[in-house]
């Protein structure tokens, strides 16, 4: 827009009605959220630059397309944008991510997602899901100071996988909350282990067996060298942690021993 035609815009402003004001006020800070939506994506490319397929970095500008800086690979011909290659890739209305995402570190469900973000319930639980692809791997890694790790176990579920569920023919399809067959562990429960720091930082790993071939590479890359590690008693994570070099400590929960020293 020129500055003339922003002068005349600026001045029927003006003669505006209360409730013209609150649609052009709307329409505004819809603007504004793509702006600023706009820009976080496009400071993903400039911290880390590299065509999407050859990892090349002779860049050249190639125009725009919806609103996004559009990139030219000089190696291998191929154009992206900053999207390319992302579970954000060919997502539509990006005024509402950052409401996604202000909703996703809320916690809000579905529908109240949906709702704040004007959108139907299906929309909001792919955008969930889409959001949700990348900080899945990634984690933390090589966690220093004190850190705790512990195993967990969750049961197995097929939700959404009905066809895995018949092909595997593992067992019956149960209902949300429902336990296992088997008493104890079994091949029904995940193994999950769990590394946290005292500063807050956690990482996560699903293991297939509890075995030093499965829990020592996990733990060599979620702890740091200089680390200190606190287990429960766990004789695998004592054996992996010694043979790793790392200094480690049991706490023996069993008896209520919940901190030994610093």
């Amino acid at each position: 827009m020129r500055a003339r035609e922003l002068k005349q815009l600026m001045a029927l402003t003006a003669k505006l009605t209360p409730s013209q004001r609150e649609q052009l006020m709307a329409r505004l800070g819809s603007g504004m959220a793509l702006d600023q939506a706009t820009a976080v994506v496009q400071a993903r490319l400039s911290q880390s630059p590299g065509c999407p397929k050859c990892q090349a970095v002779r860049l050249v500008r190639n125009g725009q397309a919806d609103g996004l800086q559009r990139y030219k690979c000089r190696n291998c011909g191929v154009t992206f944008n900053a999207l390319t290659g992302t579970p954000l890739a060919r997502l539509r209305h990006r005024n509402k991510w950052l409401l996604q995402a202000q909703a996703l570190d809320e916690g809000l469900s579905v529908r109240k997602a949906a709702a704040r973000m004007g959108v139907h319930r299906t929309t909001a639980f792919r955008w969930r899901h889409r959001f949700l692809t990348w900080p899945r791997e990634v984690k933390a890694q090589h966690l220093d100071g004190v850190a705790e790790a512990d195993e967990t176990y969750v049961l197995r579920s097929y939700k959404g996988q009905h066809r895995r569920l018949l092909a595997e023919q593992a067992r019956k399809p149960r209902r949300r909350g429902g336990r296992a067959a088997k008493r104890g562990l079994s091949a029904e429960q995940v193994l999950i282990l769990v590394v946290r720091n005292r500063a807050g930082q956690t990482t996560d790993f699903v293991l297939d067996v509890a075995n030093k071939p499965c829990v020592t590479p996990p733990l060599q890359v979620a702890v740091a060298d200089d680390a200190v590690l606190c287990t429960d008693g766990s004789n695998l994570l004592a054996t992996v942690a010694r043979e790793l070099d790392i200094e480690h400590h049991a706490v023996n929960t069993l008896r209520g021993e919940r901190t030994r020293g610093a």
